[in-house]
């Protein structure tokens, strides 16, 4: 078999990124490890079991303060069965909206776009049903 098992993001600040991805997009720390011999840490999100799912793993170098994101990563897609209440939740949670809800350009299907905490874009697509 075969399946996409995860997509890695580097991140400057691990607490604040687990924060985001669980409290604000409401996904789950599946689980963490620390490489001392590496001087970095791993740290699993997702919306369930990786048996099962994709999940996106943090990756925190300890001694880097942030990167730049270039010009080849797009954005991460996420489905939501009713993105304006999904981006209320976001918005109360402390995350920020940076495209609000809406057909996308040139076709009919309902998205919306979320900014993580070191700038990755995140997209959210209704799927009814």
């Amino acid at each position: 078999m075969k399946r996409i098992l995860h997509t890695m993001i580097r991140v400057a600040d691990l607490d604040r990124s687990i924060h985001f991805y669980t409290d604000v997009l409401g996904m789950q720390l599946l689980r963490q490890k620390e490489y001392p011999e590496g001087k970095f840490t791993l740290a699993f999100v997702g919306y369930g079991n990786e048996a099962d799912g994709a999940a996106i793993e943090l990756t925190y170098n300890w001694q880097t303060d942030g990167y730049t994101h270039g010009n080849g990563f797009g954005h991460i897609a996420i489905a939501v069965s009713d993105i304006h209440i999904i981006c209320k939740r976001i918005r109360v949670a402390g995350g920020v909206i940076s495209r609000e809800p809406g057909p996308m350009k040139h076709g009919t299907t309902i998205i919306a776009f979320v900014t993580d905490p070191d700038g990755y874009s995140i997209e959210l697509i209704e799927h009814k049903g």
